[in-house]
């Protein structure tokens, strides 16, 4: 049996409601349970993927940015933020993107631009792929389409992810996520820690209060290297891509260039003084990105 709690986020987002997305009776998203995505503005469908350990409300400061342009839809993927949790679900890639799919499927939504950010850049860009007459635009930010990662966060993000993953002692340290370390692990993904606002660290951390919620985390870490194979996937997007990177990003200049050969017609932006988690940091630059073309 799934596994549901509170369905309330403390953060509000003007102009915006949250809405639920069942599975389909007898269908195979039964696996992935019911997701949760947050939802408003008008114009064209814009559709936000947020990264690890994180949920809809990380584009809380770049939604009001575009919802005059945009109807736009904030996705919670499979277990996080406030979708169902489901015992023994797969946070594979393939996983989650079917779970993207199917909010583009089942809303039936067309032309659509997809914005994804690290690990939701990488699901933007595959699922662009499969779904070639849905998708108008890709905008993928800080794609998390490489080895390491948020290991390179920090000496302390490194041994704490290393920790999780860990038999034995990992779903203990799932569990366990002082504020302290939590806000150390995030900051390490931005050149100006202030735009890690402490409302929003609350949140996450009551998130990860949510029973059951250790094990989605273990198993989405255990995962990350499915983003990396995925992006075997690139050269089939057919839709105009812009790529934008943090100047200070935790990837390469060597995992760029490797996106970039995949992605040979793809626009690039790199944003002087920004981290990994530039919709926290500066989210001015793809929301216009977004108008431009909108």
């Amino acid at each position: 049996m799934a596994i549901m709690t509170n369905t309330e986020s403390s953060i509000r987002i003007p102009g915006t409601s949250r809405h639920f997305l069942d599975p389909a009776a007898g269908s195979r998203d039964q696996g992935q349970g019911r997701l949760r995505y947050l939802a408003g503005g008008s114009g064209a469908p814009l559709v936000l993927l947020h990264t690890v350990r994180t949920q809809a409300e990380h584009f809380r400061h770049l939604i009001p940015l575009v919802q005059q342009r945009y109807t736009v839809y904030a996705l919670d993927l499979p277990g996080m933020g406030y979708s169902q949790i489901v015992p023994g679900a797969s946070y594979e890639e393939p996983a989650m993107r079917a779970a993207v799919k199917r909010l583009l499927t089942q809303l039936d939504l067309r032309d659509v631009t997809l914005l994804g950010e690290s690990m939701g850049a990488t699901l933007a860009l595959t699922t662009a792929a499969d779904l070639p007459d849905r998708v108008r635009r890709v905008v993928a930010v800080n794609a998390y389409d490489y080895p390491g990662g948020i290991a390179r966060s920090s000496l302390l993000a490194r041994l704490i992810v290393t920790g999780v993953i860990a038999p034995g002692v990992g779903p203990i340290l799932a569990g366990l996520e002082p504020k302290t370390v939590m806000r150390t692990i995030l900051t390490g993904g931005l050149v100006d820690p202030a735009a890690l606002r402490e409302d929003y660290l609350d949140e996450l951390l009551n998130v990860g209060r949510r029973p059951g919620y250790p094990t989605v985390a273990r198993a989405v870490y255990r995962n990350l290297p499915s983003l990396a194979a995925a992006r075997a996937r690139y050269p089939e997007v057919t839709a105009p891509v812009h790529l934008v990177y943090g100047e200070k990003d935790w990837s390469r200049p060597s995992d760029r260039q490797a996106t970039r050969r995949q992605l040979p017609r793809a626009e690039f932006t790199q944003v002087p003084n920004a981290g990994h988690f530039i919709t926290l940091e500066r989210p001015d630059v793809p929301a216009s990105l977004l108008n431009a073309v909108a």
